[in-house]
């Protein structure tokens, strides 16, 4: 492969990039249609011109077979007045003109096949054009949502990585560490309540036991002295009194020393 067709190819693939790159399907669309609206206006004028064709040439091969006809007639009527050589002439004549004639209908059957054709070419594009039209709201539909849709990606793309949403996701964060040190700060407070409680609770314990320690113990005592009246309470023994001395002796020697 030469230099120059290298350059060639890789200039006409960077076009064609280009122009794919460049092509937005909505306005394409929109000049596909319009093409064709183009084309079926030159379809229209075709038909149209192929139809006057058709008539004139309907036009000329009557007009040469009406002169046949009449020519047919001069004959014979130039050989009822005796006049051979007129009635030559006039034969003459009327050969000519359905020579015409003939040639005329056959330019005519074909101008007939090609009017047909056109007709149906016409109602082909005439259709086809219809269906371009619907598919071309359908495509058009389509990519409108399909640059919706892109341009969402992209929004979400960009706010997914901006400041913006880092202090959101920042803020966030934060709050959530508030959020756990107000529990915390809750939790223990809610904590020493419970102590407290728990305290007060123990010492209901330990005040109700000593209660039912004493209900005991003056449960034990007997019930002749309890009964008796203070006055008539029994005396102190002499042996308790000798007690209560000796005691009192040890104290005053403990305070001299």
């Amino acid at each position: 492969m030469g230099l120059f067709d290298r350059v060639s190819r890789v200039v006409r693939s960077n076009l064609n990039a280009a122009v794919s790159a460049a092509e937005d399907p909505e306005k394409i669309l929109d000049q596909a249609i319009i093409d064709m609206q183009e084309d079926l206006v030159q379809m229209r004028q075709a038909v149209a011109s192929a139809i006057a064709s058709q008539k004139r040439v309907q036009q000329q091969h009557d007009r040469s077979q009406a002169e046949a006809n009449t020519w047919q007639q001069r004959a014979q009527l130039a050989l009822q007045k005796g006049d051979e050589s007129l009635a030559r002439e006039a034969l003459v004549r009327k050969k000519a003109q359905a020579e015409t004639a003939t040639t005329l209908k056959a330019q005519l059957e074909q101008q007939n096949t090609t009017v047909d054709t056109l007709k149906k070419n016409l109602i082909a594009l005439e259709s086809k054009i219809s269906e371009a039209k619907t598919k071309k709201d359908m495509l058009k539909a389509r990519a409108s949502a399909a640059k919706a849709n892109e341009q969402l990606q992209n929004t979400m793309g960009r706010m997914g990585t901006s400041s913006a949403m880092g202090a959101f996701d920042r803020m966030e964060e934060k709050i959530l560490q508030l959020e756990a040190r107000s529990q915390a700060a809750a939790e223990l407070a809610g904590a020493d309540l419970e102590s407290q409680f728990a305290a007060l609770e123990a010492g209901n314990d330990v005040d109700d036991e000593l209660a039912a320690m004493k209900a005991q113990v003056l449960g034990g005592a007997a019930p002749d002295q309890a009964a008796l009246p203070a006055s008539e309470a029994p005396t102190a023994a002499p042996q308790d009194e000798a007690v209560d001395a000796e005691l009192e002796a040890l104290k005053s020697q403990l305070d001299q020393l």
